[in-house]
């Protein structure tokens, strides 16, 4: 197997690469109008981003997207994330803006887990998670669900895993009033046509608080107009795309 241009980089090479990026974005996106409480830099606006090429969407510092910033700022201003106390956080399919982040804040008690990303720390099968009853404070999970198959058996092993006074937040796009499956559609083709991307296997509907009752959690259900005000909003484009957060307690 060929390897990759970027191996035969050196590693001053990189990181010189990698400070003439930063310079770029800086002067590129330079000014006031956008904010990220990621990485929490302003900027000019944010890039384009998605297969629909959604406009002012993207950090380009950090790579945010709408319902990155969203959660973000959930964790910081409505949760115990990050109180200072030790805790033990499940990070499922990671994203790369939280990920450096989320490690440097709970150090050990941070695990991330994938069923085919080799950056994870741990290989996991959401359906049947390797682990005890009450392993974790913290589960977030974002946009898996609409991937899996059995998603109730995945719901109810979150549960299981959680600690009897932690949290999830368990998110997916809700883009239909009640929840659409079916199981004989099956080829990649079929599957954009029916769901909207070759890999998932169903639109979720408003009807997903029930399957996460279902399995045992309680839910409140937010928007980022219930928590910010509106030049916030536009700010740091919380928009439609942020989509809703799930908070899940026993």
């Amino acid at each position: 197997m060929a390897q990759k241009c970027s191996s035969f980089i050196p590693v001053w090479g990189k990181a010189a690469i990698r400070g003439a990026r930063k310079l770029v974005l800086r002067l590129l996106y330079r000014g006031k109008g956008r904010w990220c409480p990621v990485c929490c830099r302003p900027s000019r606006r944010f890039s384009r981003y998605g297969l629909l090429s959604r406009e002012d969407a993207q950090c380009s510092f950090c790579r945010s997207l709408e319902r990155n910033r969203f959660v973000w700022l959930y964790f910081s201003e409505q949760t115990d994330l990050f109180d200072g106390r030790k805790k033990t956080m499940l990070h499922v399919a990671p994203e790369e803006c939280f990920e450096h982040r989320l490690k440097h804040l709970l150090r050990d008690g941070y695990v991330t887990a994938d069923l085919l990303n080799p950056r994870a720390m741990v290989k996991m099968d959401i359906t049947n998670i390797q682990y005890p009853d009450e392993s974790f404070d913290v589960i977030y999970c974002s946009h898996v669900l609409e991937h899996v198959i059995d998603d109730k058996r995945a719901m109810r092993e979150f549960h299981r895993v959680l600690k009897s006074d932690g949290w999830a937040i368990l998110l997916v796009p809700i883009s239909v009033g009640v929840t659409y499956e079916d199981f004989s559609i099956v080829t990649p083709q079929d599957r954009l046509r029916a769901f909207g991307q070759e890999d998932h296997v169903r639109l979720y509907g408003l009807d997903y608080v029930d399957r996460l009752a279902e399995a045992g959690f309680n839910v409140k259900t937010v928007k980022p107009p219930d928590l910010f005000a509106e030049d916030d909003v536009v700010r740091m484009r919380l928009t439609p795309a942020s989509g809703e957060i799930f908070y899940c307690t026993k």
